[in-house]
């Protein structure tokens, strides 16, 4: 792992680090490629400009600094206008000062706040793994949770589930409802410096895996709290640190990595699906699975039938924008098949994330490149991670 104000990844050997869910890299050049120009008036098809803005920041969560909110600040602004939700960091990554939990108190305040500015079901989502992967840890006056690696050594039910209730309790204590969690991916490599290293996955057994999944699941769902499993198609042969360079794991990765999410769609325990950033050539010779139409739509819809919302990994990881730019990355995940588009602002920060968002995608369906259609039917699957109304 790296030094802290460098690498994001590194942040995870601390109690409650500041990295992003599971990013991965996925490429290693630094061409950019420049947002695409609307096209002509007579080949746009026509639409309620307004209405799809609105469709479509309601697809969007994004990360932003502060400790309280007020009615001036972006976020807010961004909520009021329709955003989607928002994933709350206790780091924050270039300063390494706190972000947006300190304590109990403030955060539920904060948390209050921001539901109160929204005028839908605010989705606040968090990365609560369990030991070194939690925002809310003893640091910022919240108990200390074991990790996966800790659970699924003992692999008792009754055990698995006090586990998960302690998470999930501190969850709906703050008003967090989507948790990006639990990692499935399996400890084949256990010196995997962003999994096996720190403990984030149950078991290299996929029975153990699916078990120890299921059980937290379960106890999320009692609460009204969504999860989701990740980091699709299979994190756990990585051998390299995923930040900002390529990981590929086409010489290293097995297929059985897809059986825990294959067991957990056909059980009906996978509320969304967590894609990576990782390059795995087995799958696709040239896109990481993220921005993959084979991996997200022919793989995880087609061969695993899942239906419901996919989430993107990081999309501001450097490796992403150094490849393919920002609006090409959106481009390229919303035609693979993705439907919420996780902006954790810690690589990159940008107060301006949501509305360029929202100008490129609009240019994407002008252009074609997206439908409509397509959106449609992200908004409708992202609904069902809301919460209750």
């Amino acid at each position: 792992m790296k030094d802290v104000s460098v690498t994001r990844r590194r942040l995870l050997t601390g109690v409650g680090s500041a990295v992003v869910a599971g990013l991965a890299g996925c490429g290693a050049s630094t061409a950019e490629t420049p947002p695409r120009q609307p096209a002509s008036p007579t080949a746009s098809p026509t639409f309620d400009e307004a209405a799809l803005r609105r469709k479509i920041a309601s697809l969007l969560v994004v990360g932003f600094r502060g400790e309280t909110v007020d009615d001036n600040d972006w976020i807010v602004r961004a909520i009021r206008d329709g955003l989607g939700g928002v994933i709350l960091f206790d780091r924050d990554l270039p300063t390494n000062a706190p972000r947006n939990i300190v304590s109990p108190a403030q955060v539920t305040a904060l948390v209050r706040s921001l539901r109160q500015a929204s005028p839908g079901r605010l989705i606040v989502s968090i990365d609560q793994e369990g030991g070194q992967v939690a925002r809310l840890n003893p640091a910022n006056g919240f108990p200390a949770t074991q990790s996966e690696a800790e659970i699924g050594a003992r692999n008792s039910p009754a055990a698995t589930r006090a586990w998960a209730q302690q998470i999930v309790g501190s969850l709906t204590s703050i008003g967090a409802n989507l948790n990006y969690a639990p990692v499935v991916d399996l400890d084949i490599n256990p010196n995997n410096p962003a999994i096996g290293q720190l403990g984030r996955s149950f078991s290299d057994n996929v029975g153990v895996v699916v078990t120890n999944a299921t059980e937290e699941i379960q106890v999320h769902r009692a609460a009204a709290v969504k999860t989701s499993i990740k980091h699709f198609p299979g994190f756990g042969t990585a051998t390299g640190n995923t930040d900002f360079a390529v990981v590929d794991v086409s010489n290293t990765w097995q297929r059985r990595e897809l059986e825990p999410f294959q067991q957990l769609i056909r059980t009906g325990m996978a509320d969304s699906v967590l894609v990576a950033h990782l390059l795995n050539r087995q799958l696709d010779p040239t896109l990481p699975a993220s921005l993959s139409r084979a991996v997200v739509t022919d793989l995880l819809r087609g061969q695993l039938g899942f239906t419901g919302p996919t989430v993107s990994d990081d999309m501001q990881a450097a490796a992403i924008l150094n490849r393919y730019g920002q609006n090409e990355a959106v481009a390229l995940g919303l035609a693979a098949g993705l439907d919420l588009l996780v902006f954790a602002n810690q690589q990159v920060y940008n107060p301006n994330i949501v509305e360029e968002t929202l100008d490129n995608v609009v240019n994407l369906v002008r252009d074609g490149r997206i439908t409509q259609a397509q959106i449609d039917q992200a908004v409708a699957r992202v609904d069902t991670l809301r919460p209750p109304r």
